[in-house]
């Protein structure tokens, strides 16, 4: 029987950084699936929470001379007002560094323990004696023992997806310091999955998952299930285990606690009753979680509740990465793009309403083109669902002798008003399919294509040209303004700022999905307010501003970004840096920007490609040492052969070769 109380979750945000786009993909879904379902009379409550644990804000914390505790504060609200911003609407947003959740961590700990699902034993694990702590995953990076990739993390392949100890990779080095560190013994807590082997079987036979999430699920079960490191040393910022001193929960342990732990704090200050929420089985659970962390959310959370008597989720909701234009985000292409810079240039509800129209029930990848983006929102949202409002509505306001009244409506069955409205009342089970499954794109494509049938209904019936028959005229526009409404009702949960402002205008109660359903229930003999202007077009300089704006952002703030990958000692050691002299210097016909150059390096001569043409004349080069890349493979640009590179500076205006502080003979190594 199903459930009127659903809760619903969205995975937690890492509170050390900015909301950016492609974190809005699964907010924006999980919102619009929450909206859909509160449209249909079922008390849905969403939850989720800042994930705040781990060594990351920990070194962070230290290296910015503050606490975790100011870290995750200041993200805390910044995050909240970019969801608030974006229409995402949760019912508790709260912060695993909670009281809540770490009395939740604890009980789930213990009951596994008790239930003798969790031993301890001793463990080799990676130490880096220069900063004279153990080693989290995320703090080393080595060669993947599964597939050979280098400079990988030390619990997951970015390459192959294979998941791993520390202690597993090949010629590890500390992220922060980039040493080699050590091993040392150290007794650890651990939690047994293998005890509920069959549980995770049972799980791949249901339809809580996808198929493709089932196959990946299947193939783990396959490969044999390891026990699960739950404890980690100090220093760390998050929850002592109890009992220990310098022992902590594992961030996995406690972050998806944080679900409950919102349901749990939004409980108790609304005085409702907790354990119907999540212990009893009475309401329905979905979580919304991207592809990353389905190994964390089957393997490792199901056991969890089944082993400490809490309700399983009835569906895990997975969905794929956000690519840009075709590629993976970037802050030095200006498309790793943060939500509040979205949000300088744009009105939040163009995005909303393109990754509905491209996302489905499945884990594929969704790309954002912005010629697309900007296509899709002028051509559907603005040309064909907000200017029907604005031409049906708009010329109501305008003929006075109407007093902004909509008429009784009463139709012949065979015509053309009530052949529309009845074709789009048809679509209401459809469409709400469509939401229920979360294949949005579907839904999309059928409100719009009712959009085109409603502006081909006033297109053929031309209202502009009824003025000399009131009745008619108010006929139509009647129909057209009813015809609107229905189609705002079915986007409301894409697009509920536009909804909203659709009920002021047209003097309606909040749209429901039951409301208008049947012939008598059209607006009839109602009075209307102003129309306001819906939805402006866009053009493709908008988008150019918010990646100009990105990329500046990233230029203004030193470091590594998201993009930049660190390189350690060894291969920084493997490039071998020489000066050279240069003693020819030519143009490179058809390319502006690159010159030929000839240099000798310690009585060899060897022809280099160098993109500083605007910058230097070939004159100004002849008899200038340079410093070159010497063992870079050679390539070839515009049919010339370049065996190195000549190192230059990019200040942001204008390149500036590097060259020895010095006169230095040519081919003399530097170091």
């Amino acid at each position: 029987m199903r459930s009127n109380t659903m809760i619903v979750t969205a995975a937690l945000p890492y509170a050390n950084g900015s909301i950016h786009l492609g974190h809005l993909v699964e907010y924006i879904q999980t919102d619009i699936f929450v909206r859909y379902q509160n449209m249909t009379g079922r008390r849905c409550l969403f939850f989720c929470a800042d994930d705040t644990h781990g060594a990351p804000i920990m070194i962070r914390a230290r290296n910015e001379g503050t606490t975790p505790e100011k870290i995750i504060e200041r993200y805390h609200e910044e995050h909240k007002r970019d969801f608030a911003d974006f229409h995402i609407k949760f019912d508790n947003y709260h912060s695993t560094n909670s009281e809540e959740n770490r009395k939740l961590a604890e009980e789930i700990f213990l009951k596994l323990k008790n239930g003798n699902h969790i031993v301890t034993r001793n463990v080799e694990q990676t130490f880096c004696e220069n900063d004279n702590m153990f080693l989290p995953d995320r703090f080393v990076r080595g060669i993947c023992p599964k597939c050979g990739s280098d400079d990988q993390y030390g619990d997951v392949c970015e390459s192959c997806g294979s998941h791993y100890d520390t202690t597993d990779l090949k010629s590890p080095k500390c992220s922060m310091c980039g040493q080699t560190p050590t091993r040392k013994i150290s007794s650890h807590y651990f939690f047994q999955v293998s005890h509920f082997m069959d549980e995770l079987k049972k799980l791949t036979e249901g339809d809580t998952l996808q198929p493709e999430v089932n196959n990946f699920l299947a193939t783990w079960l396959k490969e044999g299930l390891k026990d699960w490191d739950i404890s980690r040393d100090g220093p760390y910022f998050g929850f002592k285990i109890p009992g220990e001193d310098n022992k902590y929960f594992y961030v996995w342990l406690d972050a998806p606690v944080g679900y409950i732990s919102s349901a749990y704090h939004w409980a108790k200050m609304n005085n409702e009753d907790f354990d119907p929420l999540w212990k009893s089985g009475e309401a329905e659970i979905h979580h919304f979680i991207g592809k990353d962390i389905v190994y964390f959310h089957t393997l490792f959370w199901i056991p969890m509740l089944k082993g400490s008597g809490f309700k399983k989720p009835d569906k895990i909701h997975v969905h794929g990465f956000l690519t840009v234009n075709g590629e993976k985000m970037s802050k030095t292409k200006g498309t790793f793009i943060n939500a509040r810079t979205y949000l300088d240039h744009l009105d939040p509800e163009y995005l909303r309403y393109y990754y509905a129209s491209k996302l489905k029930n499945s884990v594929d990848d969704l790309d954002l083109s912005f010629q697309d983006f900007v296509f899709r929102v002028n051509a559907e949202l603005v040309n064909k669902v907000a200017n029907l409002g604005s031409r049906t509505i708009g010329m109501l306001n305008k003929i006075k002798s109407l007093d902004n009244k909509l008429e009784f409506l009463s139709f012949s069955d065979a015509s053309d008003e009530l052949r529309l409205l009845q074709k789009i009342k048809s679509e209401s089970e459809s469409i709400a399919a469509d939401y229920e499954n979360c294949d949005f794109n579907l839904a999309i494509k059928k409100i719009v294509k009712l959009a085109d049938e409603a502006n081909l209904y006033i297109d053929t019936a031309k209202p502009w040209e009824l003025k000399n028959d009131p009745d008619k005229l108010q006929h139509v526009l009647t129909t057209g303004i009813n015809a609107f409404m229905l189609i705002t009702k079915y986007l409301k949960p894409v697009v509920p700022g536009f909804a909203s402002k659709v009920e002021r205008i047209l003097q309606i109660e909040p749209l429901v999905w039951g409301s208008y359903k049947n012939s008598t229930d059209f607006l009839r003999n109602h009075k209307i307010g102003a129309f306001e202007r819906l939805m402006d077009r866009i053009d493709i300089k908008s988008t150019d501003r918010i990646i100009e704006a990105t990329r500046t952002e990233a230029e203004s703030k030193p470091g590594p970004g998201p993009d930049t990958e660190s390189i350690d000692y060894d291969d920084f050691s493997k490039i071998d840096l020489r000066t050279a002299l240069v003693v020819e210097a030519e143009k490179v016909t058809s390319a502006d920007k690159l010159l030929k150059l000839t240099v000798d390096v310690g009585g060899e001569q060897r022809t280099l490609v160098a993109g500083i043409a605007k910058d230097y004349s070939p004159e100004a080069l002849i008899g200038k040492t340079v410093i070159i890349v010497a063992n870079l493979k050679p390539r070839k640009l515009m049919g010339i052969e370049s065996r190195g590179m000549v190192l230059a500076v990019n200040d942001g205006k204008t390149l500036r070769l590097v060259s020895p502080d010095s006169p230095t003979p040519s081919g003399k190594k530097v170091s």
